[in-house]
């Protein structure tokens, strides 16, 4: 029987873990991230760019976590990323690039704050972040397709770093 969400046996675990959104535009998408930052209670999201949807679309998607995830909209990813690399805190792109390591093969360090990088559904994250970035890493695929969905490339990357932090 399913369990309700009172009577899970989740222990309730802050992660030292921001998502920038570097342009990701779609509300799904972006309901989606806070759904997961929910789940992997992560300190903050930022939906960086200029006319991001934060609107009605987003907030069905999000199904009410937005009431419970820290987030913002700032208008330059590369600028915060820049400040968070400043405070010493692991800057991880997730971006299929020639020089991507699988993100299995990532080693997150247990007494370093971590920010992961979401990219544009289309274009992907920008060359200047990519550069100032710590590691850039992607999730395996073994299919025909070059991509997948922004959210379930997340939910792959939250899943591999908080199992790292709360196992190692």
């Amino acid at each position: 029987m399913q369990l309700s969400h009172n009577d899970n046996r989740f222990t309730i675990t802050k992660h030292p873990i921001i998502i920038v959104c570097d342009k990701i535009n779609n509300a799904p998408n972006l309901g989606s991230i806070l759904r997961l930052a929910d789940a992997f209670n992560v300190q903050e999201v930022m939906f960086c760019g200029q006319n991001i949807p934060l609107g009605r679309r987003m907030l069905k998607t999000s199904r009410a976590t937005e009431k419970y995830v820290t987030y913002s909209n700032p208008e330059s990813a590369l600028n915060e990323i820049q400040k968070f690399k400043n405070y010493n805190f692991k800057i991880i792109a997730l971006e299929i690039t020639k020089e991507s390591q699988p993100i299995s093969k990532i080693s997150i360090n247990l007494n370093q704050p971590v920010v992961l990088i979401l990219g544009d559904e289309n274009y992907g994250i920008s060359e200047e972040i990519l550069l100032i970035s710590d590691v850039i890493t992607h999730v395996e695929m073994f299919g025909n397709n070059s991509s997948m969905n922004v959210a379930s490339a997340a939910a792959i990357a939250l899943y591999e770093i908080t199992k790292q932090l709360n196992y190692n």
